[in-house]
């Protein structure tokens, strides 16, 4: 439901901030007071059209902002969509806002975050019905008709399992057509994944084997000037370069020098160990100097072969992967690929055998949903039309054109290949006749004026419980309708008003009455300019109200307006008095 409102600087509002009750909220004032202006706001908030007119004279932008608390029929589709966008930030509170700036820009935000006028208006549209700007009222709406067709009629568990079944039909379908787009390029391709495979297998390529043959071309490669220091390196250790003594040589007069040392001082015993540790290990990297320059090879044939399979490996890296595993990988994934080309045939007639068994699961399934649709239908016209018996419109006719449509490939029932979607066979439309001898018409193409007004309550009335829009804003509900029918419009909305909170625009105080909370709409004059004011009224201040909708605060209005709220009160004690969920 709507709790808060917060308006500043749009139309003739600077500043506003409303506080809104659950039930039935009735908004009154004189003609031109500002009370379009409010639902104007809300309409704006919920994403509609934005004129840079609407921001108040000399200011730069207005701001429209709403707080909606989050009803459990609308909650887990408001948490879906808000979660996918991360914009959830309070599990039962939403505030929605827009931005209007004077040159031109408007701005979009949900929990004070910028986003998306679609986006705005696909929560808008879970939270709130505005009558009046058709932009907003889902009964107009023939996916939205169909979806109360569902609920009213108890089909929802029906239709889960035939889109369970459509979907799995709809898998099946795609993997068909993509071998049958396939088997038109099978063998061109099976003729590629068999070269790329035969090349990648001839190969016989080894993980690691990369590195190892780029090491082994490095010694290849420079042979001659590995061995030249390694016995270089021999040379100063073991053998002596001009006149010089080997390394080891000297290493051994150390050793032999601190070995008297320690004769003297055993605290150099130390000394002459480490000296003699490093002339065997001297003499360790000498034979080990000797075994590495006797294993270079002087070999250019096994340097030429090395660089080809460098090569090789490089060719394939460049055709495959950047590096062997991602080579191998590749062949594996061709080789599974070129396996399900070979049986695709196979698999094809098995899915082919597979659809056909689920457009017969199908078929069935929308059928049992098409009896539920068509017995939901009857029933929903009956309701409707004793409905708009009670609001002085016996002579209006309600209907549901449940249509279906053929198609060659559709699904098979009562001897008929017939069209079908995600939410069974029917496209559904809610048909009107508001007057006699007009004949049925589209509900959403029906003439504005009173009697849409009390079509569209009749509709809610009768499916409330089906529709889970929690808000419902009615604006200008009472045109057309006199003072005997307001009064019976009032308990109607005061009646909607237990399952959803409805907001209503109104001149009729016999309408009036039946509010839960009343607000007046009313101008001022603040430093030299008009604003609008909302004043929420007390039972005594309503009394007052009352009367003035009659005609003048004169002792008998007062007192007919005393009489109209004793009247609204015994009625709705008279009725179910439930609050909405």
């Amino acid at each position: 439901m709507l709790q808060e409102l917060r308006i500043q600087d749009f139309a003739i509002v600077d500043q506003l901030e409303l506080r809104l009750q659950a039930g039935f909220v009735v908004l009154t004032g004189e003609t031109g007071a500002g009370k379009s202006i409010l639902i104007d706001a809300v309409e704006l908030i919920l994403g509609g059209r934005a004129a840079t007119s609407a921001v108040r004279t000399g200011a730069e932008r207005a701001v429209l902002e709403a707080t909606f608390h989050l009803e459990a029929a609308v909650r887990p589709q408001a948490h879906a969509l808000l979660q996918r966008e991360e914009l959830l930030d309070h599990p039962e509170l939403v505030t929605l806002g827009r931005e209007i700036r004077a040159e031109g820009r408007t701005v979009c935000r949900i929990n004070g975050r910028t986003v998306t006028l679609a986006l705005l208006r696909e929560l808008g549209a879970l939270l709130v019905d505005v009558h009046g700007q058709s932009e907003h009222l889902s009964l107009l709406r023939q996916q939205d008709q169909r979806d109360l067709l569902d609920r009213y009629a108890g089909a929802l568990g029906e239709r889960e399992r035939y889109a369970a079944l459509y979907a799995r039909l709809r898998q099946v379908r795609r993997e068909l057509e993509a071998l049958r787009q396939g088997e038109r390029e099978a063998a061109r391709r099976a003729d590629l994944l068999a070269y790329q495979i035969d090349e990648i297998e001839g190969a016989q390529l080894q993980p690691g084997e990369e590195e190892e043959l780029a090491t082994e071309r490095a010694r290849l490669a420079n042979a001659e000037r590995l061995a030249a220091l390694a016995e270089e390196a021999i040379a100063a250790l073991d053998e002596g370069l001009e006149g010089q003594l080997p390394a080891i040589d000297l290493l051994g007069q150390a050793a032999h020098a601190l070995g008297k040392l320690a004769e003297v001082d055993a605290t150099g015993g130390p000394f002459a160990e480490t000296a003699q540790a490093l002339m065997e290990q001297v003499g360790e990297l000498v034979h080990q100097l000797r075994a590495y320059r006797d294993s270079i090879e002087f070999n250019p044939q096994r340097l030429e072969e090395v660089e080809g399979r460098l090569a090789l490996i490089h060719d394939l890296q460049r055709k495959y992967a950047p590096d062997i595993p991602g080579i191998l990988a590749f062949c594996q994934q061709a080789k599974e690929e070129l396996e399900s080309i070979v049986h695709a045939d196979q698999r094809m007639a098995a899915l082919e055998a597979q659809q056909e068994q689920l457009l017969q699961e199908l078929a069935a399934q929308a059928g049992r949903l098409a009896e539920l649709r068509r017995r939901g239908s009857q029933a929903l016209a009956v309701a409707i039309e004793r409905e708009l018996a009670g609001l002085r419109m016996g002579g209006a006719q309600f209907a549901v054109d449940l249509r279906w449509e053929e198609d060659p490939e559709g699904l098979p029932l009562e001897g008929r290949r017939l069209a079908f979607g995600p939410a069974g066979l029917e496209r559904v439309e809610f048909l009107v006749a508001p007057n006699p001898g007009e004949g049925l018409k589209p509900l959403a193409k029906i003439a504005s004026g009173g009697e849409t007004s009390r079509l569209m309550l009749a509709l809610k009335g009768v499916l409330a419980q089906a529709d889970r829009v929690p808000t419902l804003i009615f604006d200008e509900i009472d045109q057309g309708i006199g003072g005997r029918m307001g009064a019976l419009v009032g308990q109607k909305l005061w009646r909607l008003a237990r399952s959803h909170q409805v907001i209503c625009i109104t001149h009729l105080p016999q309408l009036a009455a039946y509010a839960d909370q009343h607000l007046r709409v009313e101008k001022a004059l603040k430093e030299g300019r008009t604003v609008v004011r909302v004043v929420p009224l007390a039972e005594d201040q309503r009394c007052q109200e009352l009367a003035v909708m009659l005609g003048g605060e004169t002792e008998s209005n007062l007192r007919s307006a005393t009489e109209l709220l004793a009247s609204a009160r015994a009625s709705k004690e008279g009725m179910p008095t439930a609050q909405p969920s």
